[in-house]
């Protein structure tokens, strides 16, 4: 479910974050890894981050049955964006999900937020530079996810965080 009231934080917002707060994102964001482990399959080990300097597009086109060589249609499919926050105080950023459009993973998005979360769509620069506000890290922050053998999207969570931007 994704809920529209609520905006993403800002980089300003993430800086003035406190310990106890990336405390208790890095609690949310276990317990929402572990609910999640339901429903996907999270692969162990890091991946590059899905922002990539390349094009973000996977590209496919519709052709004539009757006449192969003619192109019907170009489709371009791109990726989903959205962070997961804690519902009572949305600068909290508990997860980043990056989930391919094709195929996408129907999750049971109220079971698995509960009454604690909530998920919001943001756009690729938007999840980008709150990436970058949350891990400063240049790569490999993200897990991928596979639902059915297949890989779905990405994950980040905040238990990932590095807390080079928090002081005591």
């Amino acid at each position: 479910m994704l809920a529209s009231a609520i905006n993403p934080p800002t980089s300003q917002e993430i800086k003035k974050l406190t310990m106890f707060d990336v405390a208790i994102m890095s609690g949310l964001a276990d317990s929402l890894r572990n609910t999640l482990k339901e429903y996907i399959n999270i692969d162990p080990y890091t991946m590059a981050d899905p922002f990539g300097s390349g094009d973000e597009f996977n590209y496919s086109m519709i052709l004539d049955k009757g006449e192969p060589t003619r192109v019907v249609a170009m489709i371009k499919d791109e990726f989903n964006y959205s962070v997961i926050l804690d519902k009572g105080e949305p600068t909290r950023v508990v997860a980043m999900l990056v989930s391919k459009l094709e195929p996408s993973p129907n999750l049971p998005w109220e079971r698995v937020l509960g009454d604690s979360l909530v998920r919001i769509s943001v756009s690729k620069a938007g999840a980008s530079e709150l990436k970058n506000a949350l891990m400063p890290k240049d790569t490999n922050n993200f897990y991928q996810f596979r639902r059915n053998g297949k890989v779905s999207g990405f994950i980040m969570f905040a238990f990932q965080i590095c807390g080079q931007n928090w002081s005591a």
